[in-house]
């Protein structure tokens, strides 16, 4: 089991910045990979950026440039810490956003926090 709890949304004005964190607890230490997705009301849930063990980040376009995805170098090995750097906020950045981890144990297992809600506003 992997435990995922989100922290750092909040209510900003655009051009202002956040800082996400995912902290991951229980079978950390089996986790490949960490994403950020977000989700608008009625609306898919989508890919802001993804970030594996060999530090490689991924990005949508409409973020790269102005988000940044980074995970702790934590010595405790049953626990991660995943961020999302937000800078530049615009009003469309505003969603849910969920941090996922992949774990492989005996198969590929998805992981999902609870989310935490950016509020930009003009």
């Amino acid at each position: 089991q992997v435990h995922l709890v989100e922290s750092g949304g909040g209510q900003v004005r655009s051009g202002e910045s956040l800082r996400l964190s995912c902290a991951a607890s229980g079978r950390a230490f089996d986790i490949t990979s960490f994403g950020w997705y977000r989700q608008a009301p009625g609306k898919e849930r989508e890919l802001v950026a993804s970030i594996n063990v060999r530090d490689y980040a991924h990005y949508a376009d409409f973020v790269k440039g102005r988000f940044t995805i980074s995970t702790d170098k934590s010595t405790d090995i049953n626990k991660k810490t995943a961020f999302l750097q937000m800078n530049a906020l615009r009003p469309e950045d505003s969603d849910v956003y969920y941090c996922n981890a992949l774990t492989m144990g005996a198969g590929q297992v998805e992981w999902w926090g609870q989310g935490t809600r950016v509020t930009v506003s003009t």
